[in-house]
């Protein structure tokens, strides 16, 4: 990634946006207004799109009421209630991104329905001044608490649809998406446009839901799912769409009703 450029100007975007603009699909640089920059962060969605998601849980994760709660409570909940009681908690899932990703100084890394940019602060720390980490998601209220949050300038954050993702083809050396993937309307989309943007040897991590073996954990799921609108994957589902889009030491690690799943896009 290039190096940081020159301290910006009033009004324009901050560093790592403006860094980020050129990764960006040139229909969505010609749209009418662009770049709003304004509150921090990239605006594309505006005032009248929202994201399409499903369930309650998905309805959650836009709502304004989400931001407050969300990194004492919301997520280190999902993943004690998903995961197990055994299992290593929030920072255990960020020794795993950062063991999947592979990231080193310089990187560029995208970050999928980033919240409140917990991951992405922490990939900005590895990838160094010389590299970039952006997170994208539709979330406003997120974003906010995000920008309000961020202090490294190598962090850009954007408000954008993380399913179609507006970026050119191989932007990135690294994607991460946790704890998203099953609540989006496509997510079969999503994973084709994660692996559109990333760079021929680039790296993708995971962290979703998973369907059990046993019956009982069956029902378990199937309940979960029925009322959270939460989508269970299939023990192979991922990382069999994973090998089918050209993926390669793709590896998995399941953990209760969910599971951690990377892999290097061959070159």
């Amino acid at each position: 990634m290039s190096a940081r450029p020159p301290a910006r100007e009033s009004g324009a975007p901050p560093d790592a946006i403006a860094r980020a603009l050129p990764l960006l699909d040139p229909a969505v640089r010609s749209a009418p207004g662009f770049p709003d920059v304004t509150r921090g962060y990239l605006d594309l969605l505006g005032d009248d799109r929202e994201p399409e998601v499903t369930g309650p849980a998905g309805r959650l994760m836009v709502t304004r009421a989400l931001p407050i709660v969300y990194e004492r409570w919301w997520r280190p909940a999902w993943g004690r209630v998903l995961r197990g009681a055994m299992a290593g908690g929030m920072r255990d899932e960020h020794r795993i991104a950062r063991l999947l990703l592979g990231l080193t100084p310089g990187d560029g890394v995208l970050d999928v329905a980033c919240g409140p940019g917990n991951f992405t602060r922490e990939f900005a720390g590895i990838v160094g001044p010389t590299g970039l980490a952006v997170g994208i998601d539709a979330s406003a209220t997120m974003l906010a608490r995000a920008v309000a949050d961020t202090p490294e300038e190598q962090v850009g954050y954007v408000r954008g649809d993380a399913v179609a993702l507006p970026f050119r083809d191989a932007s990135f050396d690294a994607v991460c998406c946790f704890a998203a993937l099953h609540l989006f309307a496509d997510p079969d989309a999503a994973l084709d446009h994660m692996t559109r943007v990333l760079t021929p040897g680039g790296r993708l991590a995971i962290l979703t839901s998973c369907r059990l073996r046993s019956a009982p954990a069956r029902a378990v799921e199937e309940l979960a799912g029925a009322r959270s609108g939460m989508r269970i994957f299939g023990v192979d589902e991922i990382l069999d769409g994973l090998k089918a889009r050209g993926y390669a030491d793709v590896r998995q690690r399941i953990a209760g009703l969910t599971q951690f799943v990377g892999g290097r896009l061959a070159g």
